[in-house]
């Protein structure tokens, strides 16, 4: 069945949760299951140890065997560069700390705020902003949440909650419907948005009880996915978006512009096409944060500049996402160009 074909949702059957308790962590399994050789094993698994290999085996399988330069396995796999310390990059590159008044809020926005729902990832990207951040502080119980929510209700301005972590879908859907419907009960919050990678690296996330809770909810739901391949997209991520949309949730998708991965016109303009075939449409293509262990990713603002005026130059204009970098102390996201 083609992706691009027209069909009802289809329900996914595998148990989520133990794709999520077998994810691969080991570099050499990895490699070995590529077929690639492990000449320097040693010194990814130095890298490995500052920040862990993660990646789960529904995204392993999209990767290409025998190709060292796959864009999916560049995104996970732990390299010599993350072990050199870069200027002007830092553990904390947006300033997220002070921004952090109770447990599990960052607020740096005037009308809407990030819960830190999960501490926990599906995958490690090597590039994430959050690789350093202090998700043990963050970690709390049902009761413990009751501060954070007492913050949201203390200020009537906040309009919006946006789930993130860690990936908020790390969570269980038990746990997720108790604190979505504490949120609804706060009347001027009116939407809710979720970021999330989880169900692009395992489909079957997206099942029954998490489909029930936000089929339900009096919010307005927005589910932003994190794909920045198009490769990254296969019948399984068709599926799954199907099932979202079934409920009447918008899907968005945000990227990162990473080096040797998407930085090309072909690259960024195939995973517009794609994601939008795919029912998603593109929000956001931003610059990397400088954070520490990263370097290796980032590109020149000109360069990124160029990229976009290429694809602006190809695509309507509603496939093209808004080109952005994260500034520390800005009120909102910066537009590039």
């Amino acid at each position: 069945m083609s992706i691009n074909s027209v069909n009802q949702p289809i329900a996914l059957h595998s148990d989520w949760k133990a794709e999520l308790s077998t994810c691969i962590s080991s570099t050499e399994q990895l490699l070995n299951q590529l077929g690639l050789g492990i000449e320097d094993l040693s010194t990814a698994q130095q890298a490995a140890a500052t920040f862990a290999l993660k990646v789960p085996q529904p995204f392993v399988n999209r990767m290409a065997y025998g190709d060292p330069n796959d864009p999916l396995l560049k995104q996970v796999l732990p390299v010599a560069a993350e072990l050199t310390s870069s200027p002007n990059y830092n553990p904390d590159p947006i300033q997220e700390s002070q921004y952090n008044p109770v447990a599990g809020i960052v607020h740096k926005y005037r009308r809407r705020v990030l819960m830190i729902v999960s501490p926990n990832c599906a995958i490690n990207c090597r590039y994430c902003f959050r690789r350093h951040f202090p998700y043990e502080e963050n970690r709390q119980s049902k009761k413990q949440w009751l501060s954070a929510l007492n913050y949201l209700k203390e200020r009537p301005e906040i309009n919006e909650v946006i789930y993130s972590g860690g990936d908020p879908l790390a969570a269980n859907d038990h746990f997720l419907s108790w604190l979505t419907e504490q949120i609804e009960s706060i009347s001027h919050i009116k939407r809710l948005r979720i970021h999330t990678r989880l169900p692009v690296v395992i489909p079957s996330r997206v099942d029954d009880s998490l489909l029930n809770w936000l089929a339900n909810t009096g919010l307005k739901p927005t589910v932003v996915l994190h794909i920045n391949h198009a490769n990254e997209i296969d019948q399984q991520v068709h599926n799954m978006v199907c099932r979202l949309k079934s409920t009447g949730v918008n899907v968005l998708n945000q990227s990162v512009l990473l080096k040797d991965i998407n930085d090309s016109a072909y690259a960024l303009i195939s995973l517009s096409e794609k994601l939008f075939d795919s029912g998603i449409m593109p929000y956001y293509l931003h610059l990397m944060d400088p954070v520490q262990g990263a370097s290796h990713f980032d590109i020149p603002e000109q360069t990124a500049s160029n990229l976009y005026r290429q694809i602006q130059q190809e695509l309507p204009g509603f496939l093209v996402p808004k080109l952005v970098r994260e500034i520390p102390g800005e009120k909102s996201k910066t537009l590039q160009i």
